[in-house]
């Protein structure tokens, strides 16, 4: 089959809610229930790309199911290209703004047409970029979150043996900061000196705590400190990342590459690790690490474990894949993981089918 006769014929997009099995206790919300837009962009073709999004709140995807479906109208008949889709969509949305939920539902376009022009290349997405399938390095992200000292010793055990990872992100932020150092000091007393331990305040600290905290945990070994303060506070990170020498992380909430690119121009962190549905997908991921690449900056992931592993596989300054698997009860083969490493399947597209079954019985209302 010709790559380019491959068109647009119509875009599904399901809302789903799943239970988290170790809910998100973190210092700005309480997570129990974890919302999934599943998206299938059909071709004229028969070919499907997919690819899904996680929008946090079960609330916002009242909006963007009709964004989505209404891109599927808009573009009906176009060409898979998916940088010419991504264009066209963002500008059919110019006048309520190209970031939030704009880029949002723009990224899942792009993801799922991605994963079809793969599809019908016959080749995993890493190698349609021009990388190769293989192994990319992991931390493991499903827990550590605000809960006692024992709590999370006993589970950073098990996130470790969950996959034989030798990194871990905890979650910090208590009410005293006191709290915080005697969870570091109980995982580093399970898990031993050989872990790598990143720390995520959440964004839940305002710019004093944060110069007082991090300071306090800046000899306590760990790999980075991440967002201790609400992301556009650009100032604010100048500050810390000149102050501390622990690396300071930031990124997910970069709504496309210029907010990335400003960061680095602000020198206002040492790290980047942006999210794929703010960022703008594959699309806008790779005009990203562009940037990330010229600047020497390390760039890990975050959540969306499946499409991240094959952009690392072609990114120049490739750090660490944020494993999360939320997403696994609705999918046919989640992704494997063994010795902290995630596996990509040697099969076209991205790797992602859906459990029909599993969708069914966790379809929601919108």
């Amino acid at each position: 089959m010709q790559v380019a006769s491959l068109k647009l014929k119509s875009i599904r997009a399901r809302a789903v809610v799943l239970k988290l099995k170790r809910p998100v206790v973190a210092r700005i919300a309480n997570i129990t229930d974890w919302p999934l837009i599943l998206i299938d962009l059909i071709t004229e073709e028969g070919i499907v790309g997919r690819s899904y999004l996680e929008p946090y709140t079960i609330k916002t995807m009242r909006y963007l199911v009709p964004a989505l479906e209404d891109f599927g109208d808009m573009l009906k008949g176009r060409r898979i290209a998916p940088v010419e889709l991504y264009e066209l969509a963002r500008k059919s949305l110019h006048f309520v703004g190209y970031q939030g939920l704009s880029m949002i539902a723009v990224s899942g376009l792009d993801m799922a047409a991605w994963d079809a022009l793969a599809k019908a290349r016959g080749v995993p997405l890493c190698v349609l970029l021009g990388g190769s399938v293989g192994p990319v390095k992991a931390y493991n992200s499903n827990g550590l979150w605000l809960q006692a000292p024992e709590v999370v010793a006993s589970d950073a055990i098990a996130l470790r043996d969950e996959g034989g990872f030798t990194a871990l992100k905890l979650r910090l932020g208590r009410e005293r900061a006191s709290d915080d150092l005697a969870a570091i000091h109980a995982i580093r007393a399970a898990v031993g000196d050989d872990i790598e331990l990143m720390a995520d305040f959440n964004q839940g600290l305002h710019l004093g705590e944060a110069l007082q905290r991090c300071h306090m945990i800046d000899d306590a070994g760990l790999a980075w400190i991440e967002e201790p303060i609400v992301y556009d506070n650009l100032d604010g990170y100048v500050q810390l990342a000149a102050e501390l020498k622990t690396p300071i992380q930031i990124g997910e909430n970069f709504y496309g590459s210029r907010d990335l690119h400003t960061a680095l121009q602000r020198k206002a962190c040492d790290l980047v690790m942006p999210d794929f549905m703010r960022i703008g997908g594959v699309t806008g991921w790779l005009r990203a690490a562009g940037i990330a690449g010229a600047a020497g900056i390390p760039m890990s992931t975050h959540l969306y474990p499946e499409v991240a592993a094959h952009v690392m596989r072609i990114t120049e300054t490739a750090h660490w894949l944020e494993w999360q698997d939320w997403a696994d009860p609705i999918l046919q083969s989640p992704y494997k993981i063994s010795d902290g490493l995630l596996h990509i399947p040697d099969v076209p597209g991205v790797g992602i089918e859906w459990n029909e079954e599993a969708v069914a019985a966790h379809r929601a209302d919108q």
